[in-house]
């Protein structure tokens, strides 16, 4: 069975940098992706509709994340899928952080600042996938990249928070924290 690819692979207009792309996002993060509409009233962050007009890559990688963390290979279709095992990887590098008597803000507050913190960009000696990605052309490009992956990076820890603690109980999800070891395509931030 094949590891899930991103539904996104069919938008050719999205801006690349190297070969990863930089897809519209709905986010209230500042930075270079292009908004998306924010969600309907009464729509849950947790019940995005795949067809809605809000329905961005990363609530595709955090729906996708726990299937594919099973694969250790994934065949690589295009810029979006690139996004997606990036989204994957940070997504199980969060989980790695968040310990199972954190509180919510707690929960928050780490990622937050893990989100934040300096982080390698394709082409760096310390990026886990080399291999995969093309560097940025130049300095202009390196920081769009990195400018937007620090988006990425903020607005899918808010999200993961939402669904760790989705609930109410004030602990995190033990079944997402069974995850935290997983280690997709052998590969860690």
């Amino acid at each position: 069975m094949p590891a899930y690819h991103s539904s996104f692979l069919r938008d050719t207009d999205t801006r690349v940098i190297g070969n990863f792309g930089l897809p519209p996002l709905r986010t209230k993060t500042r930075g270079p992706a292009y908004t998306l509409p924010a969600l309907s009233a009464g729509v849950s962050e947790l019940d995005v509709d795949a067809d809605s007009e809000s329905y961005d890559i990363l609530d595709e990688t955090l729906t996708l994340f726990r299937a594919n963390t099973l694969f250790r290979n994934f065949e690589i279709n295009g810029p979006a899928d690139r996004v997606l095992i990036y989204g994957i990887l940070w997504i199980s590098d969060c989980l790695g952080r968040v310990k199972p008597t954190m509180s919510q803000r707690d929960a928050e507050k780490a990622l937050n600042t893990a989100a934040l913190d300096h982080f390698a960009l394709p082409g760096d000696p310390a990026f886990p996938l080399n291999a995969l990605y093309q560097p940025p052309r130049d300095r202009n490009e390196a920081d769009t990249l990195r400018q937007y992956i620090s988006q990425v990076r903020q607005e899918l820890a808010m999200r993961l928070v939402t669904r760790l603690y989705a609930d109410g109980t004030g602990k995190p999800s033990k079944w997402w924290l069974s995850f935290s070891k997983r280690r997709f395509m052998g590969k860690s931030l």
